[in-house]
């Protein structure tokens, strides 16, 4: 599932798109070749009689259902998953039938933390936990390259933190400029 574009303001701009790490779907993946071998191995090794007839049905319904829950189901999530991180806030999206968004602004993020277990370090993924005002926690899990999100999400926090609130506005054409203010002593305010 791609990520809708409609979401974005009009000058927002992506700078991070990213789904949980692809070691999220090795697992499911090899659910499905195990159950697809199970179903081929009773389909060959069960004598056709009415009897095996039953036992490869049985079989083929046990491995349908295990492929279904554990192989097809987990693999729409990571691919229905995305981690969407803009120069306004970070959008976490998931959901395959049902879906639910989460728009964390980079205005209200008090702290972000990564952990990385030993496996996570040898694939070079981890977990990001954003903390937010208002004892609002989001977990990112399984983030790829979860040192450069961390340091672009820090980058993008101090940026945002810098700019000044009101920026002025640029007068209009007709507008004439006003003179800067005096006192009643004719020194400039």
């Amino acid at each position: 599932m791609r990520f809708p574009d409609d979401v974005l303001t009009e000058e927002e701009e992506v700078v991070l798109h990213l789904r949980p790490h692809a070691r999220a779907a090795v697992l499911p993946g090899l659910v499905l070749l195990v159950t697809l071998g199970a179903m081929i191995v009773a389909w060959v090794m069960l004598p056709t009689d009415t009897g095996g007839r039953i036992g490869v049905w049985v079989v083929a319904v046990i491995c349908l259902v295990v492929a279904v829950r554990r192989g097809v189901a987990p693999l729409l999530v990571w691919r229905c998953t995305h981690y969407v991180v803009t120069d306004e806030r970070i959008l976490l999206q998931d959901g395959v039938i049902a879906r639910e968004r989460r728009d964390l602004p980079l205005a209200r993020i008090n702290d972000h933390a990564m952990s990385q277990s030993l496996f996570d370090r040898l694939l070079g993924c981890g977990t990001l936990t954003v903390d937010s005002i208002g004892d609002r926690v989001a977990v990112l899990a399984s983030v790829p390259h979860v040192h450069d999100v961390q340091t672009t999400l820090y980058e993008l926090i101090e940026r945002d933190r810098l700019r000044p609130a009101d920026e002025p506005d640029e007068p209009d054409e007709d507008e004439v400029p006003v003179p800067h203010a005096r006192d009643r002593r004719g020194r400039g305010a």
